[in-house]
């Protein structure tokens, strides 16, 4: 029997405060384990999950990392092929770190290599989305390219899968906060406004091209001065508890910028040396500490590598 093998998918950060729904990275840390191999029965099965306390479906069909396997299986002409998952959840779901991306990629992926189908990461981007979908039923990649290809992408459209990944200038360095409190996708996303007065959609883009030549030109200068939502964030932070507090205290500490991950509750700090990154996720701690809060911290690079074989 062919031994079976194990893949990683990492978390990651998406929007970035001026990239809503088209800019996003991945990052150290936090991420999916899938281990496939030849199974029993025709078709795929999910036989266990580790680490989600039972709280994510076995059912191929509703399960981002079967739901995105199953769509390349279909591709390949393979969905009867006898195969085998384990899912190791090595991530907090519900955190806006990208957990259904995470597997929805780590289950193309680890099927993929395991078939040895030859097709690059690229050419598995829209299956990877298939089962992103299937989470929330938005098609957008911002956490599904970074967490697969790995480094900072920028999303010119979603349903093209047109991506192209940014330089990342040396030193950065992301301190992520995850609150524990709960802040569901499509909870977050119905309280956004539809439209977007003129002025704010005119300085919204500025900040967007602004970060996209800060990260050509490494202009950490030019960087800080983008790095401010305008139009997402504001909508958003009531649903974080000491939101301001952290962000006052992020810039305070030297960060470039401070914003929401995804939908929440997680925040990112964005920063040019990984003494201000650890300075902040110490003090969060201690700020939701005294609040009788709990919340989990990561000092990252951004992550270059994206999902591998382990």
């Amino acid at each position: 029997m062919k031994p079976g093998i194990k893949v990683f998918a990492p978390g990651s950060i998406s929007n970035v405060c001026v990239g809503f729904d088209i800019l996003g990275f991945a990052i150290h840390g936090p991420g999916d384990e899938i281990i496939i191999s030849e199974g029993k029965e025709s078709g795929l099965k999910i036989t266990e999950i580790r680490g989600a306390k039972g709280k994510l479906p076995l059912d191929t069909s509703q399960n981002t990392a079967g739901v995105s396997a199953l769509a390349l299986l279909q591709h390949l002409g393979e969905s009867g092929r006898p195969l085998e998952m384990i899912i190791h959840k090595k991530m907090p779901f519900g955190s806006g770190l990208g957990s259904s991306a995470a597997s929805a990629v780590g289950g193309v992926f680890a099927v993929s290599e395991f078939l040895k189908t030859g097709l690059s990461k690229l050419d598995l981007l829209p299956f990877a989305i298939e089962g992103e979908k299937a989470a929330d039923g938005a098609v957008h990649a911002d956490n599904v390219a970074p967490s697969l290809l790995g480094g900072m992408i920028i999303i010119r459209d979603n349903v093209k899968f047109d991506v192209k990944k940014l330089p990342i200038p040396a030193g950065l360095f992301i301190s992520v906060i995850y609150p524990h409190v709960m802040i569901l996708t499509k909870e977050s996303r119905a309280i956004l406004k539809k439209e977007v007065p003129m002025d704010l959609f005119i300085k919204q883009q500025g900040n967007l091209a602004a970060f996209v030549s800060a990260m050509y030109t490494s202009d950490f200068g030019l960087l800080k001065k983008s790095l401010d939502d305008l139009v997402i964030e504001p909508q958003r932070a009531h649903l974080i508890p000491h939101f301001y507090e952290l962000k006052e205290m992020a810039l305070r500490e030297g960060a470039l910028g401070f914003s929401i991950s995804g939908a929440g509750p997680s925040m990112f700090a964005i920063c040019d040396n990984s003494f201000i990154a650890e300075e902040i996720a110490k003090q969060a701690q201690s700020l939701y500490s005294k609040q009788k809060l709990i919340c989990d911290t990561y000092v990252s690079k951004i992550n270059h590598d994206g999902a591998i074989v382990l």
